[in-house]
């Protein structure tokens, strides 16, 4: 068989490691590797390569990407997509594994239900992937947010100021959760978990009367302007406050080993998959066991119980 391998939509860290995952084992089974550049654009393109071990030594402790990646808002038309398997075909490739988030899978997912092969593997810091209870690169990000966090809270308390900390997560608060209770975060404002500025901002006069030196507020992008609702608390509570966008840098870096090895498990097991002849699936992990299940499930909006009940632990514990 001939598999290729892509990766699309935002960098994640451990793209590389699932990326040299799926290439060593499909060269592990006898089988050839192709590897494509810029994801659906460069599929559109035609930059398709072979690939060897060779090509994807060092790459396992890098962050981002060495395929590069891209947006491509045509390929939701028909057309765009039968030039990407027009260009697959041509190569004579038996399958695609496409390594993103929900655009990506939702490209992939087209893609087969018009007659190519097609499996994905979850990459996202957003961790915004129904089916699996963690996507590639989400403890890396959470590992870099807690570290910037921390040290905000040295620089407040030497202050005695409030801070407000945008973290990414798009429409889902797993980042801004998990950083907030992994830094003893007073308050979390998700799109789960919304609070009342008000709420917030008596609870801050209180602190401040009780003599506290710090408090953190994690808010998740887009939930509100973070610049002003600092100077609100600022205004309105007395507690001086700052805010803190942390943007792209939670993308970067190396991935921490859960990523790697996660990445590492996914990818072995999509090749697999795609021997054994299963298409028009996704990659998951379940209690930290690797599942398969159908694109569509990726695609369902839920409720997520571990999320109500870490976000009930964070009054008893903060």
């Amino acid at each position: 068989m001939k598999i290729a391998v892509l990766t699309s939509g935002g960098d994640a860290p451990g793209m590389n490691a699932a990326i040299r995952a799926v290439v060593r084992t499909t060269l592990y089974h006898g089988h050839q590797a192709y590897a494509i550049y810029d994801g659906y654009r460069g599929l559109i393109k035609g930059y398709i390569v072979e690939v060897d071990k060779k090509s994807v030594s060092d790459i396992l402790s890098r962050g981002g990407t060495v395929l590069g990646t891209s947006r491509l808002d045509e390929f939701k038309y028909e057309e765009v997509r039968q030039q990407a398997i027009d260009k697959l075909r041509a190569y004579e490739i038996d399958c695609l594994i496409v390594i993103g988030g929900d655009g990506t899978y939702k490209g992939a997912a087209d893609l087969n239900k018009m007659g190519f092969p097609t499996i994905g593997i979850p990459a996202s810091i957003d961790n915004d992937i129904a089916g699996t209870d963690y996507t590639i690169g989400f403890h890396t990000a959470l590992n870099t947010i807690v570290q910037d966090i921390d040290k905000l809270k040295d620089t407040s308390s030497s202050h005695q100021r409030a801070s407000v900390v945008e973290t990414m997560g798009r429409r889902k608060g797993d980042l801004a959760l998990y950083a907030g209770l992994s830094t003893g975060a007073e308050f979390i404002i998700t799109p789960e978990h919304q609070i009342d500025k008000e709420t917030i901002i008596e609870s801050l006069k209180k602190h401040l009367k009780e003599g506290r030196r710090n408090a953190i507020i994690i808010v998740t992008e887009k939930m509100l302007n973070t610049y002003e609702f600092a100077n609100e608390i600022a205004e309105k509570s007395g507690f001086a406050c700052r805010a803190t966008v942390l943007g792209y840098v939670q993308r970067g870096g190396s991935p921490v080993p859960k990523d790697r090895i996660l990445a590492g498990r996914m990818g072995a097991y999509a090749v697999e998959a795609a021997l054994a002849g299963k298409s028009g699936i996704a990659i998951g992990v379940k209690h930290e066991d690797i599942v398969e299940y159908p694109f569509e499930e990726a695609f369902k909006k839920g409720n997520d119980k571990k999320l109500k009940e870490l976000f009930e632990l964070v009054p008893k514990i903060s």
